[in-house]
């Protein structure tokens, strides 16, 4: 391999078992043959038939695995039906291709112990990658580009051009299979191939690399601040929460990084910005953002998911008997005081005038619509109002349990009795009370 060759590979550590990723295209067979004539690698390949193509797909797999065939290279094969998997995960054919594929590999990296995972992106794939996420308005790291490495992936060729790969290919007499589809502009990837980057190189020759080395710029910089949001992370989070205040005082360039660090999914600007400006406030609150409801609790941030919880189940309610619900942490006892005991409604303990009960009680947790006289309020209110003016986050609603008799609610906390069921001085009560449990 010529010096002036190899200087432009990002080659992984010589005796690393190396898995590479070849379509039959141009890039990935010129990746399987460089890397195979180093001779430094315990080398395979491993082709994913997408299902998409028809025939012409079928000839790719059969081709790369005649040419590993020939050449004693270990190839692992597998086929896949993007069509149906975009289908039901509701996605692109390109996603759906990609989660197929990338799966393939690092299922078969784990399987076959594997340390590397090699892809055959150029220089010009990253340049298009720019300019794609440039035209979805990305931040900082999509302004990167490809990454030359993620975990056990490597990009070697990142290095060199389409140009400079498929110069190389005939000069080494390497045969490699074209894919129909790069000639349709159906695909985003190849309007911007098409139509996008020639003017590009028209003002500037040099466009393809004065991406990559802006990329790499972008990278230093990232890679900075990312190590300024993890050394606060390291200092505040106690495993579930940050401090409100600190991360409030840190720059924004830093507080939206430790956001996102702390989020399970990738997060948009939105997201985070509604994180911080939750984190603005003083009160209790809450934000729900993709795959986590972060709360604003006593000055901290939690991010902590919890489990979904189940409603209170319809369930009769005996004077003088208690009732547990362990998924929802509750207990609720009751009993009949006789008359002429003083009245004490606390938060969690609340008085009912017992003869104005109708019927049975029972408790669930709310149902849609439901509405009552709130005692003390002169006014018939829904509880849906209710629980938005205390700002009760769903999953407190969840948790509320609501008494009902045969006319209505009686009792829904902590709003309190019904107004027909508001007990004087000298009347039989009905006590409830209710316990939070472990």
């Amino acid at each position: 391999m010529r010096d002036e060759l190899k200087a432009k590979l990002l080659l992984p550590p010589e005796g690393a078992r190396v898995l590479c990723a070849v379509s039959g295209g141009a890039d990935s067979m010129c990746l399987l043959t460089l890397l195979a004539e180093t001779g430094a690698y315990t080398l395979a390949a491993a082709h994913f038939e997408h299902g998409i193509r028809g025939g012409e797909s079928l000839r790719d797999c059969a081709f790369v695995e005649s040419w590993c065939r020939e050449r004693g290279i270990v190839c692992y094969t597998a086929h896949g039906d993007v069509p149906a998997y975009a289908l039901a995960h509701h996605l692109g054919t390109e996603e759906a291709a990609r989660e197929l594929r990338y799966a393939f590999l690092e299922q078969t990296a784990e399987r076959e112990d594997f340390s590397y995972i090699a892809t055959a992106h150029n220089a010009d794939d990253n340049a298009e990658t720019v300019l794609l996420n440039l035209t979805r308005g990305t931040g900082p790291q999509g302004l990167c580009g490809i990454p030359p490495r993620r975990g056990r992936l490597i990009r070697p060729l990142l290095g060199l051009t389409r140009a400079e790969i498929e110069s190389l290919l005939t000069e080494k007499g390497v045969p490699w299979v074209q894919d129909s589809s790069n000639a349709e502009d159906a695909y985003s990837r190849n309007r911007i191939r098409h139509a996008v980057t020639p003017v590009l190189r028209e003002l500037n020759p040099g466009f393809t690399r004065a991406v990559a080395r802006t990329g790499e710029l972008l990278r230093r910089d990232e890679d900075c601040l990312q190590q300024m949001a993890r050394a606060f992370l390291a200092e505040q989070f106690d495993g579930e929460s940050v401090p409100t205040a600190p991360l409030l005082a840190l720059h924004r360039a830093v507080s939206g990084r430790v956001v996102r660090l702390l989020a399970p999914r990738t997060l948009e600007e939105k997201h985070v910005e509604a994180i911080l400006a939750l984190c603005r406030g003083t009160e209790r609150g809450y934000a729900d953002v993709p795959g986590l409801r972060v709360r604003r609790e006593r000055g901290r941030l939690y991010f902590r998911e919890e489990e979904p919880l189940e409603p209170i189940p319809e369930t009769p309610l005996v004077p003088g008997q208690s009732l547990r619900f362990e998924a929802q942490g509750l207990e609720i006892t009751t009993k009949t005081v006789s008359t002429g005991e003083e009245i004490h409604n606390s938060f969690k303990t609340y008085a009912l005038k017992y003869e104005t009960i109708c019927g049975n009680l029972s408790v669930s947790s709310p149902r849609p619509g439901e509405s009552y006289r709130v005692a003390g309020r002169g006014c018939t209110k829904t509880l849906k109002a209710l629980f938005a003016e205390s700002k009760t986050t769903a999953r407190e609603r969840l948790r509320t349990p609501v008494l009902r008799d045969e006319q209505g609610i009686v009792l829904a906390p902590p709003f309190g009795a019904a107004e027909r069921c508001l007990p004087r001085e000298g009347d039989r009560l009905l006590i409830v009370e209710i316990k939070e449990i472990k």
